[in-house]
């Protein structure tokens, strides 16, 4: 750990391994890990080399601290490319691509205009594209530069600009759960930090490599499955999302094959790969090496993890393997996780946590299932009162608040803002916190997540947890399964009156109107009994119509506006409260839309 953070930057860590062994394996890009074609591999002699290129051709149109666009697929041509930005002094902004739809094409548009971005970079498949979203996007007097075109300048004419752990490293997006992307600042010093972090947690060595899917562009690909262990002198494997998605099972073997100490993903692949994953498909797999099946991203659900655990055993996935972790862009990406235990799972009792306390339930009480996130080692914590700023004793359920060198500069272009959310000082006059958004309460030195603090369902002096009303609707109900749901509230129309709960859901295999007007009186029934909440609104659709973040984040507030505008098409939909109600055509009856 210390050899890492020492390091004067992460330019020069990766040069220092770059010049003690050049032909070593940095990272692989793998298609499918059971044929002897399906695996590109990268030298850190090679990528270091493809990296002082491309530095030298960024400084023809740069300066040291302008911001490049990264607009890549999944594949080794990104990692030369970032670290050819890191090379040049320049801050790297890595981007989903602007895909086919509006949404997709206006963030990417939204992050290149808050970055103020100097040039963008791509690969020459990808190129046409993007020059047709350039030019969308009014940005195309900028330089585009096709990093793998052959027309690299000698690499030996480079020398490194001066770079400290000060220095900007990354623009950092967020996904935009709860609104527009914001940009983290990320330092040099903040990812050796966090990468040292994570080194000494998960036990890695120059010997045992890291990855998985995660796109390349989110926190938990770039700042959690690549750097770590090529801080640290091993190796990244990566695969693309699309491939995972396809066929679930390649992910599984490509921790078999490359024996891959951790690997990473948010809560729905394990329930992805519990369900679609094959007994045949998983013939011959040996996770029993896989030591740190980490979990984040989104919330962890205790259901996920033990059928995950249940489904693999027979391959050898231990017990103590499934990983919960918490962690977010702002602060690089890890502040605590549970490793090397098996998952804690807690019973809460449901009253108390509607009154923000987190307390067992006793047998036969109506409770809440979580999950704990491990103690927070990554980043001084505390539980705050979003309200008072009171910090709150073991137990309390508040806002999270933490600090340390892994909390990122702020957000790029937020001075008016950054002071309140970035070094935000308790009742005490204890200071320098991030506000993370996020619920959660301490246990037993433990962190426990409960919700999102703008998510919250305040409904009759009742605080309730979306996620908890959509994690239970999936689990009574098979037509939900392995879908997404969205539950937010509309504020009232009278000073006076109470706000109302819409509950969307995706429906699967239910087509028969007859059938979906049960459905959803059930539903309705079950929200009402368990949660002691009346369904103002409840809309089912098609699959994939909830609104989601790059990193597969429900985006309820997207969801919120979609409804209150009449976007959503639902396949059916009931409106209790009538003053829910979009204007219908003239065929459109009550209980469909």
């Amino acid at each position: 750990m210390t050899g890492i953070v020492t390091a004067p930057s992460v330019s020069a860590l990766i040069r220092s391994h770059t010049e003690s062994k050049p032909a070593k394996n940095a990272a692989a890009f793998v298609t499918d890990p059971g044929r002897e074609d399906g695996t590109q591999w990268l030298t850190r002699g090679e990528l270091d080399r493809r990296a002082r290129a491309i530095a030298l051709r960024l400084a023809a149109h740069t300066e040291p601290g302008d911001r490049a666009l990264l607009l890549y697929p999944a594949g080794l041509t990104f990692l030369t490319a970032f670290f050819g930005c890191l090379y040049a002094g320049v801050v790297a902004v890595p981007s989903s691509l602007p895909g086919r739809y509006h949404h997709e094409r206006h963030r990417v548009g939204r992050i290149a205009a808050d970055a103020g971005i100097a040039t963008v970079l791509t690969d020459a498949a990808t190129e046409p594209d993007i020059r047709a979203w350039t030019a969308e996007a009014d940005l195309a007097d900028l330089p585009l530069l096709v990093t793998d075109d052959g027309a690299d300048p000698d690499p030996a004419a480079w020398t490194m600009p001066p770079t400290d752990h000060e220095t900007l490293a990354v623009l950092q997006y967020t996904s935009g759960s709860t609104g527009d992307p914001k940009g983290v600042m990320i330092s040099h010093g903040n990812i050796l930090h966090n990468s040292a972090h994570l080194v000494d947690r998960l036990e890695l060595d120059e010997d045992a490599p890291v990855g998985g899917w995660i796109p390349h562009f989110h926190d938990m690909g770039l700042m959690g499955s690549i750097l770590p262990p090529l801080l640290v002198g091993s190796a990244t494997v990566l695969m693309s999302p699309s491939t995972f998605l396809k066929r679930p099972h390649l992910w599984l073997h490509m921790i078999d094959r490359f024996d891959l100490r951790a690997s990473a993903a948010p809560d729905f692949a394990y329930d992805l790969c519990s369900r679609r994953v094959t007994e045949a498909q998983s013939q011959g797999l040996d996770l029993s090496r896989w030591r740190h099946a980490i979990d984040g991203s989104e919330p962890v659900r205790a259901a996920v993890l033990d059928r995950f655990h249940r489904r693999f055993a027979g391959n050898g996935l231990r017990a103590d393997a499934p990983t919960p972790c918490y962690g977010m862009a702002e602060t690089t990406l890890f502040v605590s996780g549970a490793v090397g235990t098996a998952p804690r799972v807690a019973q809460v009792a449901a009253d108390h946590l509607a009154r923000h306390a987190f307390r067992p339930a006793r047998p036969g009480e109506p409770h809440r299932t979580l999950v704990s996130c491990g103690p927070p080692t990554g980043a001084d914590l505390r539980i705050v009162d979003p309200n008072d700023r009171q910090v709150l004793p073991d137990g309390g359920v508040g806002e999270i608040w933490v600090r340390g060198p892994v909390v990122g500069h702020g957000y790029w272009n937020r001075e008016a803002t950054n002071p309140a959310e970035f070094h935000a000082t308790t009742a005490d006059g204890d200071g320098g916190y991030l506000r993370t958004g996020d619920l959660g309460a301490l246990f037993d030195g433990e962190l426990y997540i409960t919700g999102r603090l703008k998510d919250v369902l305040i409904l009759r002096g009742r605080n309730l947890y979306p996620g908890d009303i959509e994690d239970e609707l999936r689990t009574q109900f098979p037509a939900l399964a392995g879908l997404v749901g969205a539950c937010f509230t509309v504020p009232a129309d009278e000073p006076d009156g109470v706000d109302a709960l819409v509950v969307t859901h995706e429906v699967r295999g239910v087509r028969e109107a007859e059938q979906l007007a049960e459905l959803a009186a059930e539903m309705r029934l079950m929200v009402a009994r368990e949660f002691g909440a009346p369904v103002g609104g409840l809309l089912l659709l098609r699959p994939g119509s909830v609104r989601r973040t790059t990193s597969g984040k429900v985006q309820r507030s997207a969801m919120r506006e979609l409804f209150r505008t009449g976007a959503l098409e639902p396949s059916f939909a009931d409106y209790p409260e009538d003053r829910l109600r979009p204007v219908l055509p003239a065929t459109a009856s009550r209980g469909a839309a």
